[in-house]
């Protein structure tokens, strides 16, 4: 009988679409920012805007993802309820392990009251 392995190989941009997914489906995400400026990318000349990052980690991954909260919320709870989606979503979809997830609050929701005509 031959043992057949199976190996699995995802793009990065399939592991930032997951995690941008995860990530806004948590309640009290008002979304992921337009522009995440990402300091570590702008000194080594990388792109410096990126919402979600991915980092492999001796077969692992690590991810660092930037939101927006709505106002209200708790920032905390919603932080940790993100790193969870995420970590769990990647992990189940992949099979890979996530050893770690940071979130990186980039902007909190601007209610403006609409103007009546």
């Amino acid at each position: 009988m031959s043992d057949t392995k199976t190996e699995l190989n995802v793009s990065t941009e399939v592991l930032e679409k997951m995690t941008r997914i995860a990530a806004t489906e948590v309640s009290g995400v008002a979304g992921l920012p337009k522009k995440a400026v990402d300091l570590r990318d702008v000194i080594k000349a990388k792109s410096a805007f990126k919402e979600v990052k991915i980092d492999e980690v001796n077969g692992s991954i690590e991810i660092t993802v930037y939101i927006c909260v709505k106002q209200g919320v708790q920032v905390r709870e919603v932080a940790e309820a993100v790193q969870q989606n995420v970590k769990e979503k990647v992990q189940s979809l992949t099979g890979t392990v996530v050893t770690r997830v940071n979130v990186c609050i980039a902007d909190v929701e601007d209610f403006k009251e609409e103007e009546t005509v």
